[in-house]
């Protein structure tokens, strides 16, 4: 009988041991963000290729199509996933059941 208590104090043990553990993991990944601010950490197109465009004599346009605004992004994926099912769906039959050997294609 000593043994189940012994058990039992140690699956206390873990309990405790776990539940501390994600409170220290939780603490950690909610203070990430102040780590990563905008402020000390620019982009590649920030601090390189604005800088060598700008030893060229060239600056910085505004794209054609600005993705950045509103759901247009979204939208354009949105589209693209839509073509490639329909597509995918089209070709369903020839891709997955109707598998003929290749001399009976050429023939």
């Amino acid at each position: 009988m000593k043994l189940g208590v012994q058990s039992l104090e140690f699956r206390v043990k873990i309990k405790k041991l776990l539940l501390f553990c994600t409170a220290v993991l939780l603490l950690i990944f909610s203070l990430q963000p102040l780590a990563f601010s905008a402020e000390k950490w620019q982009g590649i197109d920030e601090s390189i290729v604005e800088k060598y465009a700008k030893e060229h004599g060239r600056e910085a346009m505004t794209p054609l199509i600005n993705t950045d605004q509103g759901d247009l992004l979204l939208f354009v994926f949105l589209l693209a996933g839509a073509i490639g099912g329909f597509i995918g769906g089209y070709y369903w039959r020839i891709l997955m059941v109707e598998k003929r050997p290749i001399r009976e294609s050429r023939e």
